[in-house]
């Protein structure tokens, strides 16, 4: 066995020497926590910056401030973490609270302050440390399901004031009831390159586990020749949250020795997205499954998550037997241990590759350009993390570009050139990607007759016209209704192709904040009685897409402010 070497950071905390505050901070909600997401969890395209606390499946709790500080950034966004408050704390910290429903006291008078300011819902602003100062346990905001949330629930993490590294909310104290090992469902074996063969397979081949007396498993025989790595399916429980989470550490340790793994005790957002990187990504987009790689084919500095000298890789020539442990283990050292022998074998493979060589290589780490018809494309250097084939057709006026099967890590740029559209359909026209239903808009330039875009995902991709402007729906007509006990009113707003760009709602001419909820395509606006006047009022709505087409939508109704 050959271990090809090269340098990682090891973790900088262990268990032994843990250099932050365990009583310093509380937990942010008045209900016991449960998890429905840990530290470092794999999602799509990153890695889960923080805990998410489950809130009773219901928006409407108080949230508290873990510690004293004050109030450092505010975002709302539509999307991400929808509405956010950053506190920073005097011992160096900072703490993020996500997916609120609503701030509450002079945090959210602020936050409309600004949004007034900038006639925009969606807004970013630091403060300065006296402008909205914190006490611990203080009520800073309600719980809610903005942003890109799934489900009611409160995002809170962890970050170095500093650095902006974010930190795994363990090591703060926070505690949680667990007992339970996390469990490996399945436990995987890979050919690295043309020439290995494992289990008479040239594709990767999962393993059965056998439980042992002693509480260990052991797998199936790993008959081998050439070089191969290992990849696991797994996940923790912990006592009291009665969900799967993410696990936080694993191994691979030959002869007493490590030689590969990770551990999730921090992270910066840069990050982030090597998780397409540390998956079998092209299992998680065919099938949905995500196995963990215990290798890395090229070394990256990843240097907050791995750990260790070696890739991972074994080299498999004759003579070789031995017997390999993982290792997967959760905070707080609840551990299961699995032995994978390893043997060398010169059987021929039964089982081919099915990935297939085309005349377009894609070398990771080299510029590439490839041209046809009204297309070009370009791969920057380190756009991808490995070497590959690529598909690449136009049919039909149509780029194919491969599937999403290959992970890129950064944008790479595709160009289109259009001579014989004229300049007003031009407006109107973008690059669409298809993301297996429907077509989806693209940031488009367009620069004489060509027209660009940068994406990060491989697959179809059209020059196409979006014609058709926005809808904006009441539910009930308000027309010349009077609407003195009603507290708000909301809109639907929606755009069947390039999507919503932006939505202006004017009362009595004066612009007034409306709050974007993409998941219902919803505004609402919240009436004030400053703004409003005796009798009639008028509103008006006005939603753009993303190619300039625009609807308006008019109304008038009565008010009693007495």
């Amino acid at each position: 066995m050959k271990l090809t070497p090269f340098f990682l950071l090891i973790s900088l905390f262990t268990f032994s020497q843990n250099p932050y505050p365990q009583d310093y901070f509380v937990q942010p909600l008045e209900i016991p926590m449960q998890l429905s997401g840990n530290f470092g969890e794999l999602r799509p395209n990153h890695f889960h910056a923080g805990f998410d606390f489950k809130t009773n499946q219901k928006e409407g709790l108080n949230v508290h401030a873990s510690a004293e500080g004050y109030v450092s950034r505010i975002k709302i966004a539509s999307n991400g973490y929808g509405k956010a408050i950053y506190i920073t704390h005097p011992n160096g910290y900072t703490t993020v609270y996500g997916h609120l429903q609503k701030a509450v006291g002079a945090i959210q008078e602020k936050i409309e302050e600004l949004q007034y300011a900038a006639k925009s819902y969606e807004i970013e602003a630091y403060l300065k440390p006296d402008e909205l100062p914190i006490s611990k346990n203080q009520i800073i905001a309600i719980s809610g399901n903005t942003g890109g949330s799934e489900g009611p629930h409160l995002h809170f993490e962890f970050r170095d004031s500093k650095t902006e590294k974010i930190i795994n909310p363990l090591f703060f104290g926070l505690k949680l009831k667990d007992t339970k090992k996390p469990i490996v469902s399945g436990v995987y074996v890979y050919p690295i390159d043309e020439n290995s063969v494992v289990n008479e397979s040239k594709i990767p081949v999962m393993l059965s586990l056998s439980l042992q007396k002693d509480g260990t498993y052991i797998s199936d025989k790993v008959m081998a020749s050439g070089r191969i790595g290992f990849g696991i399916n797994a996940s923790d429980w912990d006592d009291v949250s009665y969900n799967a989470n993410g696990v936080y550490k694993t191994q691979i340790i030959s002869n007493g020795t490590p030689v590969f793994g990770y551990e999730l005790d921090q992270m910066v957002f840069d990050e982030g997205r090597y998780v397409n990187a540390f998956i079998d990504y092209s299992r998680y987009k065919k099938s949905h499954q995500r196995v963990q790689k215990l290798f890395m084919k090229n070394p990256f500095n990843w240097s907050n998550i791995y750990q260790n000298v070696a890739d991972g890789i074994y080299e498999v020539t004759p003579n070789f037997t031995s017997n390999q442990r993982v290792e997967v283990s959760d905070f707080n050292q609840n551990k299961t241990i699995i032995s994978v022998p390893i043997q060398y074998s010169n059987q021929e493979a039964k089982i081919l590759s099915q990935e297939k060589p085309t005349k377009f290589l894609v070398k990771a780490k080299v510029d590439a350009i490839f041209e046809k018809d009204n297309y070009s494309v370009f791969f920057p250097a380190g756009t991808f993390y490995d070497d590959y084939y690529l598909n690449f057709e136009v049919k039909n006026k149509v780029l194919f570009l491969h599937e999403d099967v290959v992970p890129a890590h950064t944008n790479f740029t595709i160009t289109a050139t259009e001579d014989k559209a004229s300049e007003a359909d031009k407006k109107q026209m973008f690059l669409a990607s298809f993301n297996g239903k429907k077509w989806s808009y693209n940031f488009t330039k367009l620069n004489g007759n060509i027209f660009t875009c940068k994406s990060k995902t491989l697959g179809k991709f059209a020059l196409m016209k979006d014609t058709i402007a926005p809808k904006i729906k009441i539910s009930k007509s308000i027309e010349g209704k009077w609407l003195s006990d009603q507290k708000s009113i909301s809109l639907s707003i929606s755009d069947d192709f390039s999507g919503v760009k932006t939505y202006n709602g004017y009362l009595n001419e004066q612009w007034v904040l409306f709050e974007y909820e993409s998941k219902q395509n919803k505004i609402t606006h919240v009436f004030k009685d400053n703004l409003l006047l005796e009798g009639a009022n008028k509103l008006k709505v006005i939603v753009t897409d993303n190619v300039g087409n625009s609807t308006i939508f008019e109304t008038q109704f009565n008010r009693s402010q007495k």
